[in-house]
Order: C-alpha cells, then sequence, then structure tokens
C-alpha cells in the first residue's frame, strides 16, 4: 500500500527554496507515495512545473490572506484575519524595541508574529486524511503542526542563521513539535543549533534535490543569444536572485565599476524580480547600464545559465544555493562570495571559486578567473567529469516513515 505525503508551501514563485521542492517532487517515486501539495496560494510561475502525478489541493480562502496586502483581504471580507495581521504587526514592534540595533537590522521575526497571530483563524485541514508524512517546506511551520493530521511530521531549514536574527522564545515550541528538522547543509545546521541548541536530536541532513538531467534538458528548450547575444571578446557573467539584501544585486553595479577599471570586457546579466531601487541608483551612481543587463524573471532560467561564461552569486549570505549547484551541472565555472556558509557549497579553484565578501575584491577575483584561462578550464574539466546530481537524497524521505 502506497505511502500518503502531505507538503505545505506559501508560493510558488522563482527561488531557490521552491526549486528545491520541485526536485523533491520529481524525484518521488508515484509508485511509492501519493503527494497532496497545498500551496496557500496559488501564485508564481513555477505553479506551472508541478509534476502531473501530485494532486495540487484546492485553496483556502483563508490561507491566502496571511500575506496578501490587508487593504486586498478586507475587500473580500475577511476582517478579523485582517485585525489579526494588524495585531501582529504591532506586536513586533513592541518587540523591535528590545533588541540591539544590529539584531533590528537582521531581524527575521515578523514573519513568526503573523503566523501566530492568524494561526486561529485557519481552518482545520483534518479533513484530508492521516497522512504518513506531513511537511513543511518553508517557515513559518504552524499550519503543519496544527493544522494536519500525520503519524511524522518534519519542517525544514533553509537558510543561515548566524546571518538572521529570530525571537527564539517564540519559534521554539513550533520546531520542537515536529519529529524531524530536516536542514540542507551541514554548516546550515551548525548555524540553526547556535540559535537553537535544543533541536540537536531532531536534525536531519536531506539536501537540495537536483537533478542533471532536468537541469540540462530544461536548459535546451529556448534559445536566448537575442537577449544574451555572443560577442566576440564579451564574457558574459549571470546572477539569479530576488531583488533582496540577502543577494545583493544593489552591489553589482560597483563591482562592474571596479572590473571595466581592470581592462575586462564583459557584460553581467541579471534574471530576478523585486523593489529595484536601490539597483537602479547604483547603476547611475557608477554609470553601468551599459555592463549591466537587467532581464527580470524568467520561469525557466536554464538556457541562460548555459548561455553564459561565468555564473557569479554575490550574497550576503546563502544556506544552499540552488542556482549555484545548477549552474555546476551546466559546467560553467562559477564565482560565490565567502559568505559563513560557502565552503560547504564550493571547493575553492576545484569546482569554482571563492572571493571575498568586499565588491572590490570581489570584482578582482572575478577579473582573475576571466584571465586564468588555464584555471577556468580546470573548474569546467572537473565539473564535466563528476554529476552534482544527488536524487538518491530522496530515499531519506522514505526513512522517515518506516
Amino acid at each position: 500500500m502506497k505511502k500518503r505525503i502531505f507538503i505545505n508551501i506559501h508560493y510558488l514563485e522563482i527561488g531557490g527554496a521552491e526549486r528545491a521542492l520541485l526536485g523533491l517532487l520529481a524525484a518521488l517515486d508515484p509508485e511509492k507515495v501519493d503527494v497532496d501539495l497545498f500551496v496557500n496560494q496559488h501564485t508564481g510561475e513555477f505553479m506551472s512545473l508541478i509534476p502531473d502525478y501530485v494532486n495540487l489541493l484546492p485553496e483556502v480562502p483563508e490561507y491566502t490572506c496571511i500575506e496578501r496586502p490587508i487593504k486586498d483581504i478586507v475587500k473580500e471580507g475577511h476582517l478579523f484575519l485582517a485585525f489579526r495581521r494588524i495585531l501582529a504587526k504591532y506586536k513586533h514592534s513592541q518587540y523591535l524595541k528590545t533588541l540591539s540595533e544590529n539584531e533590528k537590522a537582521h531581524d527575521a521575526s515578523v514573519f513568526q508574529y503573523v503566523m501566530d497571530e492568524v494561526d486561529a483563524s485557519l481552518p482545520s485541514l483534518f479533513h484530508l486524511g492521516e497522512y504518513d508524512l506531513a511537511i513543511s517546506f518553508l517557515q513559518p511551520h504552524n499550519t503543519v503542526l496544527h493544522k494536519v493530521k500525520a503519524k511524522k511530521k518534519v519542517c525544514w531549514i533553509h537558510t543561515d542563521y548566524s546571518t538572521i536574527h529570530v525571537n527564539h522564545d517564540k519559534e521554539l515550541p513550533l520546531w520542537m513539535g515536529y519529529d524531524y528538522v530536516a536542514s540542507i547543509s551541514d554548516d546550515c545546521t551548525t548555524t540553526f543549533l547556535q540559535t537553537f541548541p535544543e533541536l540537536s536530536d531532531k536534525i536531519v541532513l536531506i539536501e537540495n534535490i537536483l537533478s542533471p538531467l532536468f537541469v540540462r534538458q530544461q536548459a535546451d528548450m529556448d534559445d536566448v543569444s537575442s537577449e544574451m547575444p555572443s560577442n566576440e571578446g564579451e564574457v558574459k557573467i549571470l546572477t539569479i536572485g530576488r531583488y533582496s539584501a540577502q543577494k545583493k544585486i544593489e552591489g553589482i553595479p560597483h563591482i562592474c565599476a571596479e572590473m571595466e577599471k581592470m581592462g575586462v570586457n564583459f557584460k553581467w546579466y541579471i534574471i530576478g524580480y523585486g523593489p529595484d531601487k536601490l539597483i537602479q541608483e547604483a547603476l547611475d551612481k557608477y554609470k553601468m547600464r551599459h555592463r549591466m543587463v537587467l532581464l527580470g524573471k524568467k520561469t525557466n532560467p536554464y538556457p541562460y545559465i548555459k548561455a553564459c561564461d561565468i555564473y557569479a552569486q554575490p550574497s550576503v549570505y546563502e544556506g544552499k544555493s540552488v542556482t549555484v549547484r545548477e549552474a555546476q551541472m551546466l559546467k560553467k565555472p562559477v564565482v560565490i562570495t565567502d559568505y559563513p556558509t560557502a565552503k560547504s557549497q564550493i571547493k575553492d579553484g576545484i569546482d569554482g571559486i571563492i572571493v571575498p565578501l568586499d565588491e572590490i575584491e570581489t570584482a578582482k577575483g572575478i577579473v582573475g578567473l576571466i584571465n586564468d584561462k588555464e584555471l577556468q578550464s580546470r573548474i569546467v574539466e572537473y565539473l564535466s567529469a563528476n554529476d552534482f546530481g544527488n536524487e538518491t537524497e530522496v530515499d531519506k524521505i522514505y526513512s522517515l516513515m518506516a
């Protein structure tokens, strides 16, 4: 008899965690499991990529109200939920007064405040029956813990906890309620346990599941030469990421300016979305519009990775970047900044390079790679000889139900 799995995620916008979920869904065997996927809001470009065997559960109106603009949910008559979100904002503002300036600058606790306040107003999902395993793929992890009936429950860590501040006492009961806490890397585990040492016996390592075959098939689907033309002597660099403080896209124009001073010919392409005010200001400040191209959102980023010469991820922090691994699968030399978990992602000088987390030093590192053709060849040769796939990680999911 097949096992039943329930999975919850907020939405399926373009992002690393969302792509990791698609990797997990693709790896699960429909002959072994029945999968119900509960997406709070049926929004995002990745909705169309949900495998056919997955049962996408219908939207529940109350769950769509968790993150949408308050004015919209008021218009729809969800007045109590709107009130609870306003109350959460107030309580969070009071909590912020107790923090240092550094903690405030890195605070990510607001999401838990919102979820705790709206939790009681969200309907139970017990009518779906009992599952063998229920998975909460993105925090806050209230829904699977409180609204779903399952023999075992697991929630995921996708971030580097050394780079964010959370309200330990408020979150701990949620994490403690799960049978397992899945971490995507040893470094993520280390930083998470620095915040939540009480959870050490619940941790299981389950890396983001990625398929080289899928990535390569997707990379061949579209011709992007009109958007990323090959000009003689011009190096094409690509970065993918939401426009957020974490990804530091607004720092790239400065990097470009430094690279231009060093005499290299290049074009730096960005696939991403979000508020771009800081990026636009930096482009004007450094006069780099001729070097940096914003391509916007792309449902299928793989042809763009295939078309680039170097993939760069100049982030402030990452859990374990899905896109970096995908670029390696497409045999692209990768440059990442030395964020806390960088060494769990790249073997410096072997399958990519790690550069200091500083715009000028990042520029020097990228230019050094561009000029060192022998190093590029060694990296590509190593990437060609290694698969970088890890579909067998799915066996760890099955073992949680044993």
